[in-house]
């Protein structure tokens, strides 16, 4: 199955959830595409010790999911793309959920 997943959330508990699910998701030998919006933009910077958003994000994209990043609200935050960030476009965003047979979002 395709999932789609998109964060808007800066809220470290919502996104270390989100990601973990994602995770689960990749376990069940699922495609999983993450796309982070407008608030999860920020998810590197908001991770705490209990909820360590970049360690599931590393995780993630180690077992081969891919993550997205709105470019329009990384910029609005003054922070740059970056690998676990990338700048990425509201296509991107379409694209993942036209061709995904579930999108959850968090």
């Amino acid at each position: 199955m395709k999932i789609g997943v998109v964060i808007s959330s800066n809220d470290a508990e919502t996104c270390w959830n989100a990601i973990r699910y994602a995770n689960f998701a990749l376990g069940q030998k699922d495609e999983v595409k993450i796309f982070f919006m407008g608030k999860g933009v920020e998810y590197q910077k908001i991770g705490t010790e209990k909820f360590n958003t970049v360690e599931q994000a590393e995780k993630f994209m180690q077992s081969g999911g891919k993550i997205y990043a709105c470019g329009s609200c990384i910029k609005s935050r003054e922070q740059e793309g970056s690998e676990m960030c990338p700048i990425s476009t509201m296509k991107d965003m379409y694209d993942i959920v036209k061709e995904s047979d579930k999108v959850v979002t968090f």
